[in-house]
């Protein structure tokens, strides 16, 4: 095995599923993004969400699951990881 081989990790596609509130009201969510690992593709997640105004403690995390490039709904997702 070459020295490359050995870091090389491979790329998987996750799907979040949370809600959040904001103004009383209560909003429902559903991101796909690319990740190496479960908990980085969280922190992508927060990072976006966050990035409108919402604090991380008004976001409730239903659902982390890995999915594969079929089930992906997202088009720049998809067409990236091809």
């Amino acid at each position: 095995m070459d020295t490359i081989g050995k870091f090389m990790s491979e790329i998987k596609i996750y799907r979040i599923i949370g809600n959040y509130n904001k103004n009383h009201k209560k909003y429902l969510f559903r991101k796909e993004v690319r990740a190496l690992k479960e908990e980085d593709a969280l922190e992508k997640v927060l990072c976006k969400i966050t990035s409108i105004g919402i604090y991380r403690r008004q976001i409730t995390i239903q659902e982390i699951k890995e999915i594969s490039l079929e089930e992906s709904q997202d088009y720049l997702i998809r067409e990236l990881s091809q």
